[in-house]
């Protein structure tokens, strides 16, 4: 790593740390909690959503502003290599799924919270919400994918001889100043 060598090897974990925790709770969504969504009724779905997704909420609206903040410093630090395109690529992610989630998320996340009366309209809800969520989980994947592929990229690079290193397309490691 360049300059602050320790600094930016803590910067990218972070950044590896939020993505991880984005993926485990898409593919919990996914794997645990849709299965049951037609078990769901007007009288239950409150307790087993709602407040799960309240507290959700909170805390991921400001991961989302640490991983913004963590990437564009990765992608910053990186900039004269090749490795800059992955945090680029996971803050593209970024903003388009919190794009997705205020947009088309949070207004039934809100209309849940107020209360469904009609099992129809609480059928057309889940619906909708799973199918913008699978989106989403998809775009949480992609963050994911492109952080481990910075360390991966950096493995790869380390590992390779000079000459090997050109022509695998991997950039030459750039010399870390040794304290």
């Amino acid at each position: 790593m360049r300059h602050g060598g320790r600094l930016d090897l803590a910067n990218a974990c972070l950044l590896f740390l939020c993505t991880s925790m984005y993926l485990g709770t898409g593919w919990s969504l996914v794997l645990f909690t849709f299965p049951i969504a037609p078990q769901l009724t007007v009288d239950n779905y409150y307790l087993q959503f709602v407040p799960q997704v309240q507290a959700a909420t909170r805390f991921f609206t400001w991961m989302t502003a640490v991983m913004l903040l963590s990437a564009g410093v990765l992608a910053w630090r990186e900039r004269k290599t090749a490795l800059r395109w992955y945090p680029l690529g996971v803050g593209v992610a970024v903003v388009v799924a919190t794009l997705l989630t205020r947009i088309y998320i949070f207004p039934y996340n809100d209309e849940m919270a107020a209360g469904i009366t009609s099992p129809e309209r609480l059928k057309e809800v889940l619906d909708a919400w799973m199918r913008m969520n699978r989106i989403r989980v998809g775009l949480w994947t992609v963050q994911w994918l492109l952080t481990l592929g910075y360390f991966v990229h950096r493995v790869l690079r380390a590992e390779q001889p000079a000459g090997e290193r050109w022509r695998l397309g991997l950039s030459a490691p750039r010399r870390e100043a040794h304290a």
